[in-house]
C-alpha cells in the first residue's frame, strides 16, 4: 500500500496548478516509476479522500506530473491548505 510521502516528490504551486484547485484537482510531481493506480491509492489511503481520476504526463524537464481529481464531496483547496501548499 503506497504512502503519499513515498511517491510524491513535491506539490506544484504554479498559477495553473492553483487554478486547477478550482476544478478540484491537485497537481503533484511524482517519482517516474509510479503508476496511476499507485498515485490514486496513496492519495486515498493517506488523505482519506476519494479520487475520481488521475492524469499523468511527462514535463519537458523529464519529470512525471500527475493531476489528481478528487470526488465532489472533498475540497481540493482545503486539502491544499491543510498540507501547507497554499
Amino acid at each position: 500500500m503506497p504512502r503519499l510521502r513515498d511517491i510524491v516528490i513535491r506539490f506544484v504551486k504554479t498559477e495553473k496548478a492553483l487554478r486547477m484547485l478550482e476544478e478540484n484537482k491537485l497537481t503533484v510531481i511524482v517519482k517516474p516509476e509510479v503508476t496511476k493506480r499507485e498515485i490514486k491509492e496513496a492519495f486515498e489511503n493517506t488523505l482519506n479522500v476519494k479520487v475520481v481520476k488521475v492524469n499523468t504526463l511527462r514535463t519537458p524537464k523529464g519529470e512525471k506530473k500527475a493531476y489528481v481529481k478528487l470526488s465532489e464531496e472533498f475540497d481540493a483547496t482545503k486539502i491544499a491548505e491543510d498540507l501547507g501548499i497554499l
